[in-house]
């Protein structure tokens, strides 16, 4: 089912919040290192994810605001806008929100806005282990990509989804290589897997790939009667010849994508000679 990915990143901000007003859900009775179940025991630190990303605090600025969410006793939402415009037309735009989802006195989830009020950056720790363990970037109010953790143990991705006006068009993933670059690259088109690359030896580069049977002979069956429709037109490529350039190289950084917006980054290096091509 064809899906725009912009309601995704509002929904899993939507399923986090239900936690916090009392939704429970998988985890909600999981407290994070330093926190406690017993509202009255909250830490004093709540290990603001706000104060990380955009330094708030001492900042004349920014303002912050603490809300209880139903559920809770003491507060857990926390709102951090900025003074923008001159004296006569002063107003505060939010920037940064966070909350505490499961109660336990720490922040685990945290989306930044931009000056139009629109998402720019999300983070959250979605099993309460201290940890981050998911990354979304949004371009023009749309995800453009989303990094996970899989693992729920490093505190780094090991799968990276990118998205095209919202809707998903590649995942790389790290399954076996110990470099913890991606070794496993998936094409989508049209919302579908269309083909799958695996770099068996771990140098960055595919050494075999795995297409969609079915769309493939659609593809061959179209070129087929273009060609015996007597057409001068060359026949259309299909979707296979939309792939990026990147399909097949590793991206020289190792760590966290959250800085291209999920916009594809240059092959660095050719392909071996003698590798399967796609």
């Amino acid at each position: 089912m064809t899906m725009t990915w912009r309601c995704k990143g509002v929904a899993l901000l939507a399923s986090w919040m239900a936690m916090s007003c009392g939704g429970g859900g998988p985890g909600a009775a999981a407290v994070a290192p330093g926190g406690s179940a017993n509202q009255s025991h909250w830490p004093a630190d709540d290990r603001s994810l706000c104060e990380r990303i955009i330094h708030f605090r001492g900042n004349p600025s920014l303002d912050a605001t603490d809300s209880v969410g139903p559920g809770a006793l003491r507060p857990n939402i926390r709102r951090v806008y900025k003074v923008m415009g001159p004296r006569e037309d002063r107003h505060t735009v939010l920037i940064c929100r966070e909350v505490d989802t499961n109660l336990d006195g720490i922040k685990d989830v945290v989306r930044t806005f931009n000056d139009k009020g629109e998402p720019q950056h999300e983070e959250a720790d979605s099993n309460y282990d201290g940890l981050i363990d998911r990354w979304l970037n949004f371009v023009d109010g749309r995800i453009s990509e989303e990094d996970v953790d899989e693992t729920l143990a490093s505190g780094r991705p090991n799968v990276w989804k990118f998205y095209n006006s919202g809707i998903l068009t590649r995942i790389r993933r790290n399954t076996h290589c110990p470099s913890g670059k991606p070794d496993t690259w998936e094409i989508y088109v049209n919302d579908r897997l269309e083909r799958v690359g695996n770099d068996l030896s771990c140098d960055g580069h595919v050494d075999r790939w795995d297409r969609d049977a079915q769309l493939q002979a659609k593809e061959e069956s179209a070129a087929a009667e273009a060609n015996d429709g007597g057409s001068d037109a060359e026949p259309s490529a299909g979707p296979s010849a939309a792939l990026p350039d990147d399909a097949g190289a590793v991206a020289a950084d190792s760590g966290s994508h959250l800085g291209d917006g999920g916009r594809p980054k240059a092959s660095r290096g050719a392909p071996k000679r003698g590798k399967a091509k796609p």
